[in-house]
């Protein structure tokens, strides 16, 4: 199965309708394509989540609601876009999560009609239940272990002993079912679970990063401990020991599927020799006979191990560095993108000579470049200046002037401060500063400027187009043919003539009256009309 199903476009068609933005990305995200959610999706869900005025509920209702599909593929790509939010977005959504008494419940899952349904549907069912343990951990301890602070100064160098002993467990039981994903190179075979195994591959870096801090805060403070939390640390250790190789393996898995060898971490093991002085010194606590190590061998001991734990934390810093400076480099690019692009599209926009394509094109280009920029319904060009199309009795549409010069529209010759210039300046930045172009005069190409003096006099013009736009009186009367007076109208008020207009009292048969004459009147000149309903010069006039 492949590309959208005629179901996804159905759903999304609905959700359009309805105006429901969140659920349609999350149909878009969750399709029956067979690959990992699309990058555009994901980026406008997180804006989402960052939007005070969104319903985060809303959303995780919505994810939930893809998670009931039949599907394996809706239904994994549902949990992927979960857990992307989880990571990247806002934490209320994690919050939220939290705050659930149920979350996925898909113990049962099994779609058994389709091409490596039942594969799959086993690898839902781990999946979910480790984004289950994800929330658990953050309603147990009110922080995601993963975005932790790390370092000589962070969280887990810094807890105290009564908190480690309570923490580190439950990172552990995190630990534990990302790690039970168990796939193998020959099983992730399509673009769906391999982005599910890219976020867990993700979230055990940085998880088990905050589990081996803990781990050297609790080696470092071992010695002054008492008996029962000698013996709990104990323990603590020798399950991260075994941990430690279980994630091994799992990175193994990683390098074989693609993942670059400089974003995988070296895991430096403690010696040995830790292993026997932390059980030495809880038998002697217990008062059992056993060898004592000397203060000496002792501080030696640990300060090895230490060490080697340290090494491995700076190798998972090294990582998150990278990736770091990875979505740093991917964010500039977009922005000299757009930049880029609004300046290309706002030159093609003001050569071309439809007004009205010029906003509706410019708007449209810049609200579809970036959806984290430009949430949906934003209007990149605001209530800017927008020409019209004018009617019968207004006047042609006014130029545009350039923003040093006063323009006729605005009080005091002022622009407006949402113009097109300085909504295009602000968004390109300053050196992309729109100050010395002029916007093109829209006005029809090769139209004739008026001319002549007060007494000039145009030439008869005829047409056979009777246009009618006053409301006709009750069966009208034909009247001679003749040659129609001059049109005259006001000189500061451009108006297209207007023939044939008949008042709704008629004067007697065979008269017309025209408009009455205002100050300041010229004759009208002969030219080509830009009005397409206008008379036409070549014909006789028919009166009404």
């Amino acid at each position: 199965m492949s590309g959208q199903s005629i179901t996804d476009r159905i759903a999304a068609a609905q959700h359009s309708m309805t105006g429901s933005a969140i659920s349609k990305a999350v149909c878009k995200a969750s399709t029956h394509e067979v690959s990992g959610p699309k990058k555009k999706h994901l980026d406008y869900l997180i804006h989402c989540t960052n939007e005070m005025n969104v319903s985060v509920p809303q959303l995780a209702d919505t994810l939930f609601e893809r998670t009931a599909n039949s599907s394996w593929v809706v239904v994994f790509k549902a949990l992927i876009t979960t857990h992307h939010l989880m990571m990247y977005g806002n934490e209320r959504l994690i919050q939220y999560l939290a705050s659930r008494n149920t979350l996925f419940n898909l113990n049962n899952f099994l779609d058994k009609g389709a091409l490596q349904g039942y594969d799959m549907s086993t690898f839902i069912r781990r999946y979910s239940r480790y984004l289950n343990e994800k929330a658990m951990s953050y309603r147990l301890v009110a922080v995601d272990f993963t975005k932790m602070k790390r370092g000589i100064d962070g969280v887990m160098r810094t807890m105290s002993i009564e908190k480690l002993i309570k923490t580190l467990p439950i990172i552990q039981n995190q630990l534990d079912a990302l790690l039970d994903f168990q796939a193998n190179p020959n099983e992730l075979t399509n673009g769906v679970i391999n982005s599910a195994f890219m976020l867990l591959f993700k979230d055990s870096i940085r998880l088990f990063a905050a589990y081996n801090e803990g781990v050297i805060n609790l080696l470092e403070k071992y010695f002054d401990m008492k008996k029962g939390q000698c013996k709990d640390a104990l323990d603590i250790y020798k399950k991260f020991l075994y941990r430690m190789t279980k994630l091994s393996e799992f990175l193994k898995v990683a390098e074989q599927v693609g993942i670059d060898q400089g974003d995988i971490p070296d895991l430096s093991q403690a010696p040995s020799s830790l292993l026997e002085a932390l059980e030495q010194h809880l038998a002697s606590l217990e008062g059992k006979k056993t060898k004592e190590l000397t203060a000496d061998t002792r501080a030696s001991t640990l300060s090895s191990a230490v060490s080697s734990l340290s090494n491995t934390g700076m190798s998972f810093s090294r990582m998150d560095e990278k990736e770091r400076q990875q979505a740093l480099e991917e964010e500039q690019a977009r922005l000299q993108a757009l930049k880029v692009q609004v300046t290309h599209h706002y030159t093609n926009a003001k050569n071309d000579t439809t007004p009205m394509h010029n906003f509706t094109h410019m708007n449209n280009v810049i609200k579809s470049m970036s959806p984290c920029i430009f949430p949906p319904g934003f209007d990149a060009l605001g209530d800017l200046l927008k020409p019209t199309v004018p009617s019968h009795n207004q006047a042609p549409p006014m130029a545009l002037h350039h923003p040093g010069h006063p323009h006729p529209g605005h009080p005091g010759g002022k622009l407006l401060p949402n113009d097109l210039d300085s909504s295009l300046a602000n968004l390109v930045g300053s050196e992309y500063c729109i100050d010395n172009i002029y916007y093109m005069q829209w006005s029809q190409p090769g139209e004739k400027k008026l001319t002549g003096g007060h007494n000039w006099q145009s030439k008869t013009m005829t047409s056979t187009t009777a246009w009618n736009p006053a409301p006709m009186a009750p069966a009208p009367m034909p009247v001679q043919h003749m040659a129609p007076a001059p049109m005259t109208f006001p000189m500061t008020t451009p108006q297209v003539p207007m023939y044939g207009m008949v008042p709704p009292q008629m004067g007697q048969m065979g008269s017309v009256q025209l408009m009455a004459p205002q100050p300041m009147m010229y004759n009208q000149p002969v030219l080509r009309p830009t009005n397409p309903f206008a008379p036409m010069p070549g014909a006789q006039m028919q009166f009404m």
